[in-house]
C-alpha cells in the first residue's frame, strides 16, 4: 500500500517479502485478556476515519486502531518479516501470467457474523485501482474529495499494484477463494492485500447497505460484485462515495455499521480529540487472544506532556516526537524503560509544482527550466547538515544526513543509490550558487510559504534554520505552518512542505505514490514521463534490477529538483515496567505490531 504520513517515514531495505508460514499470532495462547486489564497508550494525533485506504484515512493515527480491530493476511514482525496473519493464506498459483490466490479461514467473521470473504476483497482492488474511476480526480479547492454525481465514479485511493489486475477475478462458489490475474509481473505481489494495518478495507456488506440500500449482508456482497462485474456507473458511484468519506468519524458514532470489524478488539468510546476506548470483542471468532482487555489512546501532541503522563502514571507507553530533552526527561524516570532506535521514518523538504507559487512554471509562463532553477536555488540553501546536527544529534551522535528518497541509511541499497543520484551536489549549503541561479532565472526574492506542525518544536526549529538561510539568499519566507496541516496536504496554499513519511511495508513499490502523476501521495503535482516510465519498470522488477533502477529514479528527482530527504528520525519508545512485551518495528503500525503480546504486570 502506500506510504502514510502523520507519524511519518521512509521506505527500508527493498525487498520482495515471502510470506513466512507460522503460527498466527496468538494461537498457542489458551488464554485471553483479563477483565480488568488496561493499556493507556500516549499518542499524537487523533483518530479520523476506518478506511486506512483513502487520501484522508492513509494516516498513521489511524491504521494504529484499524489494525487493533481488523484481522489481515500477514503482518511485519520485529525483523521486518512477513508473518502469516489469522484472516487466511496468500499463495502464488501462477508465475506467467501471475495469479495470487486468496483464501481465508472458516472463522473469518466481521463483528455482525457475516463472513470476511471475497467480496470484501474485491471490494478493496475496485477501490484501490483506479481502474474504474471516471474521472482523474474530484476534488474540492481546498483538497478534500467532493460528492460524486451519478455519472461520475471516482475513488479516492490508488495503489501501482492493484492498478495491474485489470479483469474481474475468479472466485469459488463459497466466496472463500478468490484470484487475482495480474497484467504484468509485479515485484511485491505478496503484500499488495490484507497485509498489515489495512486488513482486507472495509466490509462490502456495510458499504453496500450504506451506498445501494441492500439490508441483507449476502445481497449486499452479491450486489457490489455485480456493480464491480458490470462496471455499473450509477451503482458504482454510490460504492465510490461511501468509500471515500462514509467511513470517516471525530468521535463516538451513533452508527453502529461504522464500528463493524473483523479483529479481535472493538470501539467503545471515543471523545472528539481527547481518547479512543477499544476493548476485546467477546464475539470474535479469530485465532487471536491478545493479554490486554481494555486499550485507551490519549491523544496530545506535545512530547513533553506524554512524558509527564508516563511519569503520572496516565499513560503506560507512548512513541512522542523524539527530542533531546523528551529523551533526558523519559530516561530520568524510575520505573521506566526508553527504547531509542532509528525508525523508518524519514523527514524531506518537499515543493508544490502546480500551485502557481514560485516553484509552479506556470508562474513564469509555463517555462520550466525558470521554475527549475528557482527550486534548485532554494534546495542550494536548506542546511540539511546544520539541522541534523543541532536537533537530532543530541539523541544520537551517530545521525547523519539522509541522502536517498528511497532508501534508509544502511540498507543494502543505500550506498550504491547515493553514489549515483546526485544527491552530493547538496552536501552543504551553498548561498553564492543559490544567488547565481536566481539571478539565471531572473527571478528576485521570490515568495516562499512554508507548511509545517507549527506545534511540533522540533519542526519549529526546522523551519527557522531554513528560514535563516533561505533569507540569506534572497528569498522571501513565509510561515504558514498549521496544527492541521496533514489535512491541508495538496490543497495548494503552500509552496514548501515539511513532514516525514512511515513505510507500511519492504516492497521496492512502496514509494510509487509518492512520485508518480496523479498518484495519491504526490501532493505537490509533481509529474514528469521520465520517472513515470522509470516507476513501470519498478512495478515489474526482478532483485537484480532494482538498485539501478531506484538510482535512475533518485537522478531523476534530483534532476527536477523534487525536493530533498534530511533525516532519518530517531525513535523513541517509551513505557512503564509494568507492561511487558513492547516492541516497535519500523513499519507502520511501529509499537502496535505485536499487541496480543502486551501485558500487564
Amino acid at each position: 500500500m502506500n506510504k502514510r504520513f502523520l507519524a511519518a517515514g521512509a521506505s527500508v531495505a527493498a525487498a520482495a517479502m515471502v510470506l513466512t508460514a507460522c503460527t498466527p499470532p496468538g494461537g498457542n495462547d489458551e488464554e485471553g485478556g483479563s477483565d480488568d486489564s488496561i493499556v493507556n497508550v500516549g499518542w499524537n494525533e487523533s483518530f479520523r476515519s476506518m478506511n486506512t485506504m483513502t487520501a484522508n484515512g492513509n494516516a498513521v493515527s489511524n491504521a494504529i486502531l484499524t489494525y487493533m480491530m481488523n484481522d489481515n493476511f500477514g503482518y511485519y514482525d520485529g525483523d521486518l518479516e512477513v508473518q502469516d496473519g489469522a484472516l487466511g493464506s496468500v499463495e502464488q498459483v501462477s508465475e506467467d501470467p501471475l495469479k495470487v490466490k486468496y483464501t481465508f479461514n472458516d472463522d473469518a467473521k466481521w463483528s455482525d457474523g457475516t463472513p470476511v470473504d471475497a467480496a470484501d476483497l474485491a471490494l478493496t482492488w475496485a477501490g484501490t485501482s483506479a481502474n474504474f474511476n471516471t474521472v482523474e480526480s474530484n476534488n474540492a479547492d481546498d483538497g478534500s474529495v467532493k460528492e460524486n454525481d451519478a455519472k461520475t465514479v471516482y475513488f479516492d485511493s490508488s495503489t501501482a499494484g492493484s492498478a495491474l489486475i485489470k479483469d474481474f477475478p475468479e472466485i469459488s462458489d463459497d466466496g472463500k477463494e478468490i484470484t487475482f490475474e495480474y497484467s504484468k509481473p509485479y515485484a511485491d505481489w505478496q503484500t499488495e492485500f490484507g497485509v498489515g494495518a489495512d486488513g482486507v478495507g472495509v466490509p462490502a456488506h456495510i458499504v453496500a447497505k450504506k451506498a445501494l440500500g441492500v439490508d441483507d449482508a449476502a445481497e449486499g456482497k452479491q450486489a457490489i460484485l455485480d456493480a464491480i462485474k458490470d462496471k455499473d456507473t450509477e451503482a458504482l458511484s454510490k460504492i465510490s462515495n461511501t468509500w471515500n468519506t462514509g467511513f470517516d468519524f471525530t468521535s463516538m458514532p451513533d452508527d453502529e455499521d461504522l464500528l463493524v470489524h473483523s479483529g479481535p478488539y472493538k470501539m467503545t468510546d471515543f471523545v472528539e480529540g481527547q481518547y479512543v476506548t477499544l476493548e476485546l470483542d467477546d464475539n470474535y471468532s479469530g485465532p487471536l487472544k491478545p493479554k490486554v482487555n481494555t486499550v485507551t489512546v490519549r491523544y496530545n501532541g506535545d512530547p513533553m506532556a506524554m512524558v509527564q503522563a508516563i511519569e503520572n502514571g496516565e499513560v503506560d507507553v507512548t512513541q512522542p516526537q523524539a527530542t533531546a530533552d523528551v529523551l533526558s526527561a523519559a530516561e530520568g524516570l524510575d520505573g521506566v524503560t526508553v527504547d531509542a532506535a532509528d525508525g523508518a521514518t524519514y523527514e524531506h523538504v518537499d515543493f508544490t509544482f502546480d500551485n502557481k507559487g514560485s516553484f509552479d512554471p506556470a508562474s513564469y509562463g509555463g517555462d520550466e527550466d525558470t521554475a527549475k532553477k528557482v527550486r534548485q536555488a532554494f534546495l542550494k540553501t536548506v542546511p540539511r547538515q546544520d539541522i541534523v546536527d543541532k536537533i537530532i544529534k543530541p539523541l544520537d551522535e551517530n545521525a547523519q544526513v539522509r541522502d536517498s528518497f528511497t532508501q534508509a541509511p544502511g540498507s543494502p541499497m543505500y550506498d550504491g543509490i547515493v553514489e549515483g543520484n546526485g544527491m552530493k551536489d547538496l552536501e552543504s549549503v551553498d548561498i553564492d550558487g543559490a544567488k547565481k541561479l536566481l539571478e539565471d532565472a531572473g527571478v528576485d526574492s521570490p515568495s516562499v510559504r512554508v507548511m509545517y506542525d507549527n506545534t511540533n518544536s522540533r519542526r519549529q526549529q526546522e523551519f527557522q534554520l531554513i528560514k535563516e538561510s533561505a533569507e540569506k539568499a534572497g528569498f522571501k519566507m513565509e510561515d504558514v505552518g498549521d496544527v492541521n496541516w496533514g489535512t491541508r496536504l495538496g490543497d495548494g496554499t503552500y509552496d514548501v512542505s515539511l513532514f516525514g513519511w512511515q513505510s507500511e511495508g519492504t516492497g521496492v513499490t512502496d514509494t510509487d505514490a509518492n512520485y508518480r502523476t496523479g498518484a495519491q501521495n504526490n501532493y505537490g503535482g509533481y509529474s514528469n514521463e521520465k520517472t513515470d516510465k522509470i516507476l513501470d519498470k519498478l512495478l515489474v522488477s526482478s532483485e537484480d534490477e532494482q538498485e539501478d533502477l531506484s538510482t535512475q529514479l533518485e537522478k531523476q528527482l534530483t534532476e527536477d529538483a523534487f525536493g530533498a530527504p534530511i533525516f532519518q528520525f530517531p525513535e523513541l519508545t517509551i513505557y512503564r515496567d509494568s507492561i511487558s512485551n513492547v516492541k516497535s518495528t519500523s513499519v507502520s503500525p511501529t509499537m502496535f505490531w505485536n499487541y496480543w503480546e502486551w501485558e500487564v504486570n
